[in-house]
């Protein structure tokens, strides 16, 4: 196949351009490389890279015109800078409206999308949170603008799947507690985790559902989640144990802000069903796979939808 993947050099996009080349698979990146590493892909005879942001109308449509991609599996979000509305809608609304006039100009045949589980609210009304839940992304930019791509890759009549996600986890991961956890610890400094729980997904087993989607298998809506959740300070010891270090005193456990999710975790069913598919890899074990590779390719920096105050709480 000929696949176009919006954000290829990130953390999700980067781990499907690997898989679908082993495959065989052709594969154009179309990356602005504002969170991507340009060191998360590896030069292929079969892969294209493209340095552009999907806000750029006329360039989109003669990237895919030239390409004439048969999948276009759409990662590029905008989300490192909570209070960057204009940049939000520019890549994740305005974007989005660009990736799917110049798919369906080149005759694509299937699109595939990233969602984030905060499109159903900081304080979602059920555990775990079903697909018929109602939509209620006002809790901050990145899930407005995000919600709103949706919206119109249905309205565009393609045939897609959408992924509303967990949180994903792994190497080549810079965002989120994990990474915060390693960079905190190992530069001396203190950490903190609050009292809530999230549901994690190392990104092989996130690979092996959307390589299916991909492939074809399914459509519509669809949550990627293991169906069970973990406390942060699970998360937080993983760490400690991939590190080898002890701390001297217990980490802290803060209560959680009012408005903040005890949980919120994602019924997988209809994923486990039409996609043959469940979460194989235990926490700990990717845990120590994120580390290796931080240890190996270092941070930076971090990245975050949260507003500054609450980053170290993710």
């Amino acid at each position: 196949m000929r696949v176009l993947i919006t954000g290829g050099s990130g953390f999700v996009g980067s781990h499907l351009a690997d898989r679908l080349l082993a495959n065989g698979n052709n594969v154009l990146v179309i990356d602005n490389f504002s969170t991507g590493r340009r060191d998360n892909l590896k030069a292929h005879s079969k892969l294209e890279i493209i340095e552009e942001t999907i806000a750029n109308s006329s360039a989109m449509e003669q990237i895919f015109t030239k390409f004439k991609p048969d999948v276009v599996v759409h990662a590029a979000a905008s989300y490192k800078d909570p209070d960057n509305w204009v940049e939000d809608c520019f890549t994740n609304v305005l974007g989005t409206v660009n990736v799917l006039v110049a798919a369906k100009k080149s005759n694509c045949k299937r699109i595939v999308y990233f969602q984030t589980a905060l499109c159903y609210g900081l304080n979602p009304k059920e555990q775990p949170v079903s697909l018929n839940h109602h939509i209620d992304s006002r809790g901050s930019s990145y899930a407005i603008s995000k919600t709103a791509a949706e919206h119109y890759i249905e309205l565009s009549g393609l045939d897609f799947v959408s992924f509303r996600l967990a949180n994903a986890y792994g190497p080549r991961n810079i965002s989120g507690p994990l990474p915060t956890f390693y960079h905190r610890l190992t530069s001396g400094k203190s950490c903190f985790v609050m009292d809530t729980r999230r549901d994690f997904v190392f990104i092989d087993d996130l690979i092996d559902c959307v390589q299916k989607a991909v492939s074809g298998e399914g459509k519509g809506y669809y949550h990627i989640s293991s169906g069970s959740d973990y406390s942060i300070k699970e998360l937080f010891d993983a760490t400690l144990n991939a590190l080898s270090m002890k701390l001297d005193n217990e980490v802290e456990v803060r209560p959680r802000h009012p408005d903040d999710a005890f949980t919120i975790l994602l019924n997988p069913s209809r994923t486990n069903n039409d996609f043959s598919w469940n979460v194989k890899t235990p926490l700990i074990d990717g845990v120590k796979a994120a580390i290796d590779y931080y240890k190996l390719f270092g941070i930076e920096q971090t990245f975050t939808h949260l507003r500054a105050a609450d980053v170290e709480t993710a």
